[in-house]
């Protein structure tokens, strides 16, 4: 169902975290909440207790044992390197504390436009229309700009304005999809939001519309996601060992990260799989 290869474009390079080239900033910018499964509660721009001077975690090799799930699957799509070396060039809110709100509004905003590219690569892989590339291409090129834009303009971006122009792109391509799939999908079979804890391993969901549900805890095993689109849905918990996800369109490595799935998980060929699933 892909057309195009991760590998050979190499899309994704500079959409993964490089924590080395970072400052901590999802440490620092962001909100906590232990009910998030993370270490404590705090306010955003408040430093985590346990992030260390050089912007390393003390107990990151724990993260794990000590079932910090929300640090494990934040993603902030390469942002937080970008944002350190490209815009203030490796000046750290440490030594610019009358610019570290500033920097932390700048993260976010990059990383909601860094999701939004990963999303235009993921598109493009599903596409044959060159029209439809070449527009898909355009767009990445015109969000890459508005991230390498000086601190004042990307504050000044309209985010939500940039998001409705990049979804209307990432629909065309879906409605593309649904057409080529439709010999194998039960048609409109309504699905509904919550998922919380269901078994849906009897569904149909070759082509699902799983966009923004909450798929928490949810048993996908064996399951075929092909087609389906997982865009915005929570799958803290859920079941997808043996989960055919290779062509689910608009799946992150944050949403994997989430999931609990093995060796026999089906991941589309940029997504890493989790070091900590079952073999």
């Amino acid at each position: 169902m892909r057309y195009r290869n991760y590998n050979e474009m190499n899309f994704y390079k500079n959409l993964k975290i490089d924590c080395s080239k970072c400052f901590g900033f999802c440490c620092v910018a962001l909100y906590f909440s232990t009910m998030d499964n993370f270490p404590e509660d705090k306010i955003a721009g408040q430093p985590c207790k346990n992030l260390k001077k050089d912007f390393t975690c003390k107990i990151h090799k724990d993260l794990s044992k000590k079932n910090l799930k929300g640090c494990i699957n934040y993603d902030c799509f390469g942002a937080g390197q970008k944002v350190a070396q490209n815009i203030y060039e490796n000046v750290s809110w440490q030594n610019s504390q009358e610019k570290s709100q500033e920097m932390y509004d700048v993260f976010v905003v990059v990383k909601n436009l860094q999701e939004m590219i990963w999303y235009l690569y993921d598109s493009f892989t599903f596409t044959e229309s060159e029209d439809l590339r070449k527009r898909i291409n355009q767009m990445i090129i015109e969000t890459e700009n508005l991230t390498n834009l000086c601190a004042s303009k990307i504050l000044n971006i309209n985010v939500e304005e940039h998001r409705t122009k990049v979804n209307y792109l990432l629909k065309e391509v879906r409605a593309n999809v649904i057409k080529e799939i439709s010999s194998k999908r039960k048609k409109d079979e309504p699905l509904g939001f919550d998922f919380i804890g269901k078994d849906l391993r009897n569904k149909n969901l070759i082509g699902a519309n799983l966009a923004g549900t909450l798929l928490i805890g949810a048993n996908l095993q064996d399951t075929d996601l092909s087609g389906a689109i997982a865009i915005g849905a929570d799958m803290r918990g859920a079941d997808i060992r043996g989960c055919n996800l290779e062509n689910t369109m608009y799946l992150t490595q944050s949403q994997i990260n989430s999931a609990r799935g093995n060796s026999k998980t089906k991941l589309p060929i940029f997504i890493k799989r989790p070091s900590y699933w079952e073999k």
